[in-house]
């Protein structure tokens, strides 16, 4: 078996950004200064696994001349694109950069899909897992497509033992882990477990208790809360880790949930120690912030902030 990983992006976007001195509104405002990059939380976890020298492919669903752009973006710095290709165009997302750190964003839907392109695409998935290990799916879903796609992924993965990491929310991420075929990793934050359980989570101690003992977490074997700049909690079987971080210089956080995600990718995929693969995840974060570009890391940063991040056996 090849020990390549597949990073999912489904609605990826063209991310636009316009960084002007003062946005007016209902007139004319010009921008010099414009920077377009091939975006989606998946292309973020892509582009840092593909930093850290572990082989990576992209997939998704990709359309149109927006889609051509990503297409021959991701192929110049390197990733290899396996997406299902389609006739309606993929969306732009603009951020406009304003007024002393004020930021407005306009984002587009994206394509709305048919039944049939999900066929379509549940078979061109299926045909790509032959060649890998491992499969991150990250973010949202194209409008059309139902929510039980990523339910569908992880099952046909199931069948031919390739390992899936889960990082969505709402509909998906439920249906995600209700199915008989578990992800092997989710990578929710507090509110996002709370959701999941239905109530608010009063501490650390509480949210230790709800991961052990709430039955829709019983057979997901990794569960890594993100804490911000707190670091981690992981519930690995019944085992929880706390991991704690240093403090750092925060240039970008966006994107430093897809770069754990990353982390988390290349420490499975390489069999590392649950320690191992912990810190390696927080690294991967942590570089992200301190770079001006989204999903992307400094690799020779890589080992000085490993060795920053602590790991402590709770139970």
């Amino acid at each position: 078996m090849s020990n390549k990983i597949l990073a999912i992006t489904m609605n990826p976007s063209v991310d636009i950004s316009y960084p002007i001195t003062h946005l007016d509104i209902d007139t004319v405002n010009r921008v010099s200064n414009v920077t377009k990059t091939a975006g989606g939380k998946g292309l973020n976890v892509a582009r840092v696994i593909h930093q850290l020298n572990e082989p990576v492919s992209t997939s998704g669903v990709l359309g149109g001349t927006i889609g051509d752009y990503i297409s021959k973006q991701l192929k110049e710095v390197g990733l290899q694109e396996q997406f299902l290709h389609i006739t309606q165009e993929s969306r732009n997302c603009i951020a406009i950069l304003h007024d002393d750190g004020r930021q407005t964003e306009i984002l587009e839907a994206g394509p709305t899909l048919t039944a049939q392109q999900q066929e379509e695409f549940m078979q061109h998935f299926t045909n790509l897992l032959n060649e890998v290990s491992l499969v991150t799916i990250s973010g949202s879903l194209p409008q059309g497509f139902t929510a039980d796609l990523y339910a569908q992924m992880i099952e046909a993965a199931a069948k031919q033992n390739v390992k899936v990491i889960l990082d969505s929310s709402g509909k998906s991420l439920t249906a995600g882990i209700s199915g008989a075929n578990k992800p092997l990793l989710i990578k929710p934050n507090q509110e996002e477990i709370a959701q999941l359980v239905g109530r608010k989570l009063k501490d650390l101690t509480d949210l230790q208790e709800v991961l052990l003992n709430e039955e829709i977490f019983t057979n997901l074997e990794w569960v890594v809360v993100s804490l911000g700049k707190d670091g981690a909690l992981a519930k690995v079987g019944q085992e929880i880790y706390r991991v704690s971080i240093p403090k750092i210089n925060v240039v970008n956080p966006v994107g430093s949930g897809d770069s754990t995600v990353a982390g988390l990718a290349v420490g499975i995929n390489r069999n590392e120690t649950i320690p191992t693969v912990l810190k390696t995840a927080m690294t991967t974060g942590m570089l992200n912030t301190m770079e001006k570009e989204t999903g992307h890391i400094d690799p020779s940063l890589f080992d000085e902030y490993f060795n920053k991040v602590s790991v402590e056996k709770l139970n």
